[in-house]
């Protein structure tokens, strides 16, 4: 089986990351009530990505009691900073990033975070971001030919990507992100998502942690303005069986919607739609998490490895 130690450069070499069982990183959490029911939890989770009330409690609570140290202490410094400075700093946001490959939980680990931090005591209001919505139009890509590379750094519109978390960071009172629908597999015209000075923000995506290194131009990436970063991990065999089980769920649900861009694998074979998974799988998405993904792990200040089934079995934390 081949984890995120088996990949070309997954970490730097003296990045200090401190590791932590299953059982070790749900003892560092208090014990809370959630609020989230087995109902709640299950329409979190993306298609594909099954998880437990268990899984919420052991993994996502102390995850969330961690970020929301962080964030207070985040808090604390730029008090203390605008008071040597003789100001008053802006409202910011903390601003977590999540990563990982195609069909590995990135979205479930998003949603979940979202809801526990905005249910928690201090009642946040978390923003969440997914970076689908900085993908070019499809008809650019076509342009481009691109279509093909839909996912790879080379199909986001990067520059506008950062222009996006520089204004959330800079506290301005409102800042638009395009939309993404994975129905028509394109960007929706006129449509937008207005983030308004949130407490924190969420951005979730496959490449949030990487550094561009071929466009010397770009000096600034997306993963300068997070204040936390998660890097989900798994066996490249899990995760191209559950892209592949992933398609085949859809089959049967959104993508029988005739505006579906998928919509002719609907009355394919499951032998069809799997092979079709594999295609995909081999030629884009293994090629993308291998080049682009992968590598950045090792930047992520926190690295959760998972198992067969979808359940953390590993936290790696960079130490501070």
């Amino acid at each position: 089986m081949t984890t995120l130690e088996d990949c070309a450069a997954p970490q730097p070499a003296d990045a200090p990351f401190e590791v932590f069982t299953r059982a070790e990183w749900t003892a560092l959490g208090v014990p809370v009530e959630t609020g989230l029911s087995f109902i709640d939890v299950a329409n979190l989770a993306a298609t594909g990505d099954p998880v437990s009330l268990d899984e919420v409690t052991d993994i996502y609570v102390p995850l969330a009691q961690l970020l929301a140290v962080h964030a207070s202490a985040g808090r604390q410094e730029r008090g203390a900073v605008g008071k040597f400075l003789g100001r008053a700093e802006p409202a910011s946001p903390f601003v977590i990033g999540v990563a990982g490959s195609v069909a590995v939980g990135k979205s479930t680990t998003a949603r979940i975070l979202q809801a526990l931090l905005g249910r928690g005591t201090d009642h946040l209001s978390v923003e969440l971001i997914t970076t689908d919505g900085f993908l070019h139009p499809n008809a650019i890509l076509e342009e481009r030919r691109l279509m093909d590379r839909k996912g790879f750094p080379e199909s986001y519109d990067r520059r506008r990507m950062v222009e996006a978390l520089a204004a959330i960071r800079a506290g301005d009172p409102e800042v638009s992100i395009p939309v993404y629908s994975h129905l028509t597999y394109d960007i929706v015209p006129g449509k937008f998502q207005v983030v308004a000075r949130p407490d924190m923000v969420i951005v979730e995506g496959l490449n949030v942690l990487q550094v561009n290194t071929r466009d010397v131009s770009q000096h600034v990436v997306a993963s300068d303005f997070f204040d936390f970063s998660i890097y989900v991990d798994a066996a490249e065999e899990d995760i191209a069986r559950w892209f592949r089980d992933r398609l085949l769920q859809l089959r049967q649900s959104v993508l029988t919607d005739p505006a579906s861009f998928f919509h002719t694998l609907v009355d394919m074979s499951t032998e069809e739609v799997s092979t079709i998974a594999g295609q995909i799988w081999s030629d884009i998405n293994l090629v993308n998490l291998r080049e682009n993904i992968a590598p950045t792990a090792g930047r992520a200040h926190l690295v959760f490895v998972k198992d067969g089934k979808h359940r953390v079995r590993m936290a790696r934390l960079r130490k501070t």
